[in-house]
């Protein structure tokens, strides 16, 4: 039969493995450094992926190069675009995105 002193020396280790597991798992179920839950971040990087497709998808614009970040709703589209026609455009396409609580246009007309 084995001794309680090796059972002790056994499971020790073993406890402190999940003891450290364990932390490290709470630990990934924080809130990112920019005080941003996890589902926010999910729900933002969702909404960013919408609104690049909506204005790929728009057959109104014409595009130079558009990036699109988006922090708790509010999206910030940056780049270039051919006229003032296009900026206002995107940021419209942008506005209309479900999800979106606005919209920062910093376009720049090249």
């Amino acid at each position: 039969m084995t001794s309680p002193r090796f059972i002790h020396r056994a499971l020790l280790p073993a406890l402190l493995v999940l003891a450290g597991l364990t932390v490290g798992s709470m630990a990934a179920c924080t809130s990112t450094p920019s005080s941003e839950s996890t589902g926010e971040y999910l729900d933002d990087t969702v909404i960013s992926s919408k609104v690049r497709a909506a204005i790929l998808g728009d057959q109104g614009l014409t595009i130079f190069k558009i990036d699109v970040e988006t922090y708790k709703g509010v999206v910030q589209l940056s780049g270039f675009v051919d006229s003032a026609a296009s900026r206002q455009r995107a940021g419209a396409v942008a506005a209309d995105v479900t999800g979106v609580r606005q919209v920062r246009n910093d376009l720049v007309i090249k």
